[in-house]
């Protein structure tokens, strides 16, 4: 246990500093300062070493949290990199991105503030690269199998690192133009500067994980040609089909997907030139679904010098604290203030969209109404129709699933009624030797619960190959949320 008296000691939840907002909103850098040292001890001094710690039940990674916040509370930072990186592959990337479920689960959390859990493994993160302690991990041997990852986002690069440590020879292939996927285009760099996922992948590079850029599988090169090509596959390419809004005025200039906008602009922040970049400089931004994928429009269109920038979400706002019906240690919904909303803009709820309005093809307002509830349905409310003004309206509504991509043509690899490519309980699709993993499996979810089925789908690919398998399978297909014990 790290300070067995810390929780009593310390009930002050002391979180990462924000840079002030007029300065961040100056430039693209990450919002977050580094947390200095003597708060990291004091936090990681409140975990209170639980006899069932419900952290690594909240966490689908299994972190070892407890472990890693005795470690860091005794200044042990390479000992707590080594328990950190035991179960999770790119800790950098979830201390930044990941909503951090295991803090909800956590004990302390009943009647005190939980342990600022994201915020020390990040820090750990940050110091082990720091300090040099992550180097590359090459296999012994190699196997003489090979792999082909389908997807380099967080799943399919989670596969891809488990399966060439093991000694399988691994090519990762993405149809964009750089190794990323959502990290490298739909993460703004104020969530997550790209220097942060580069080292990642000059340790993988470094490994003997191979990547290739500009292929589209499926086009490019057919699913069946990569079956013949290599031992295994493993599909990793999220859930991107975005959902649409069909509504009068869908197709006024002006209404875009709100990850059509993201990935622009960052392309434009690495340096890229992008002919009518959809920019949000001097216009009425109007952003709707309130979710991160929201979030993240709202920080850039400020970056971009929004004249204005308004949220709509159709349904009630959250609660503040943990509701009733979502009891400790599940994962509740409640109403925060991501550092993007703290920039600026309105916030509106139980807000309906009825049409877009425009004038000569070109988007200027928004028809909404007030929601009401009908039969459990949400709908406008007749008679409280306004229009607002607007000039882009992202739609950030989630994702409806995986992209077919030909893979059910090419291979006859089905899809479910979700919008998922269908997998066994071993992540195997009906197609043997093809494998499922993330969000193209389980569709749109968190970035753990993606690093998370890489881990357990590279162990199946592994069990498949060689018979046995020394990796970990941290989750199953099948687990789907925090059950309440």
């Amino acid at each position: 246990m790290a300070d067995p008296r810390g929780f009593l000691k310390v009930r002050q939840r002391e979180t990462q500093p924000r840079r002030p907002v007029p300065v961040r909103i100056m430039d693209w850098k990450e919002v977050y300062e580094a947390q200095e040292k003597g708060v990291l001890k004091r936090q990681a001094g409140r975990c209170m070493d639980c006899g069932v710690p419900f952290c690594h039940h909240g966490c689908p990674l299994g972190n070892l949290i407890p472990e890693w916040n005795d470690l860091t509370w005794r200044g042990k930072g390479a000992d707590a990199s080594e328990r950190l990186h035991a179960t999770n592959n790119f800790p950098e990337f979830t201390g930044r991105l990941c909503p951090a479920p295991c803090e909800s689960s956590c004990v302390l959390g009943i009647n005190q503030p939980a342990v600022t859990i994201k915020q020390i493994e990040v820090s750990i993160a940050e110091e082990a690269f720091g300090e040099g302690w992550v180097e590359p991990l090459p296999p012994a041997r190699l196997t003489g199998k090979t792999v082909a990852v389908v997807g380099s986002g967080p799943a399919g690069l989670a596969a891809a690192q488990q399966l060439t440590r093991v000694g399988h020879t691994v090519a990762v292939y993405e149809r964009d133009d750089k190794i990323g996927g959502l990290l490298r285009y739909g993460i703004p760099d104020f969530k997550m500067e790209k220097e942060v996922l580069d080292r990642r992948l000059a340790q993988m590079k470094a490994e003997g994980t191979r990547f290739r850029t500009g292929v589209a599988v499926g086009q490019d090169v057919s699913w069946d040609q990569l079956r013949r090509r290599y031992d295994a596959v493993v599909v990793a390419t999220g859930a991107t089909v975005p959902r649409d809004l069909a509504i009068p005025g869908r197709g006024l200039d002006g209404v875009h997907f709100a990850m059509d906008y993201l990935v622009q602009a960052n392309r434009v922040c690495a340096g890229e030139t992008v002919p009518d970049q959809i920019d949000a400089r001097g216009k009425h931004v109007v952003i709707l679904g309130g979710g991160d994928t929201g979030a993240d429009c709202i920080g850039t269109a400020h970056r971009q010098q929004a004249a204005s920038v308004t949220t709509l979400a159709i349904g009630k706002q959250p609660p503040s604290e943990r509701p009733a019906h979502q009891p400790w240690p599940m994962f509740p919904n409640l109403f925060e203030v991501a550092s993007a909303h703290e920039e600026g803009g309105e916030r509106t709820y139980l807000a309906s969209t009825v049409e877009f309005v425009g004038e000569n093809g070109r988007l200027t307002g928004l028809k909404v109404a007030e929601t009401e509830y009908v039969d459990g349905k949400r709908l406008p409310k007749a008679g409280t129709e306004r229009v607002i003004p607007a000039d882009l309206v992202f739609l950030a509504l989630g994702f409806t699933g995986a992209e077919p991509a030909g893979i059910t043509e090419q291979v006859s690899a089905p899809f479910d009624a979700r919008g998922n490519v269908e997998r066994d309980a071993s992540y195997m699709t009906e197609v043997p030797g093809i494998f499922v993993a993330g969000d193209a499996g389980r569709g749109q979810s968190l970035i753990v619960w993606a690093i998370a089925e890489g881990r357990a789908a590279a162990a199946a690919v592994d069990r498949h190959l060689m018979g046995t398998t020394s990796l970990p399978a941290p989750v199953a297909p099948t687990d789907r949320a925090i059950a309440v014990l």
